[in-house]
């Protein structure tokens, strides 16, 4: 059974930082691709980042370029996102997701909260 589980969210101010953990289980993830989305209170989930399987390559939303970093663990199993100046728009819930490709990312977490206040 596949299983990726985040943490790390809360409440923080604008211009703070928060660093936000996932961890798959279940299924060999060292060669998976791995991604961060978001979805605010009444919009849709929108793409954040994603790191192909060796970490090698990224890519962003332009919201949030230049103030998160999306990164890959040791053992290839775990993903973070380092979340830098965070702004109140980008208050949301944050999902964890790995597949195959970064254009095949089946598998998701069930969010954690981020809100950030003004």
């Amino acid at each position: 059974q596949v299983q990726l589980v985040e943490s790390g969210g809360g409440l923080v101010q604008a211009g703070g930082s928060l660093r936000l953990s996932c961890v798959a289980s279940g299924r060999i993830f060292n060669t998976y691709a791995m991604g961060w989305f978001r979805q605010a209170p009444g919009k849709e989930r929108e793409f954040v980042a994603t790191i192909n399987w060796s970490g090698g390559s990224t890519v962003y939303a332009d919201s949030v370029k230049g103030r998160f970093t999306i990164s890959r663990g040791n053992a290839k199993n775990s993903v973070y996102l380092q979340m830098n100046s965070l702004k109140p728009e980008d208050t949301a819930v944050y999902y964890c997701a790995a597949g195959p490709a970064v254009a095949q990312l089946s598998y998701w977490g069930q969010g954690t909260q981020v809100t950030v206040s003004s």
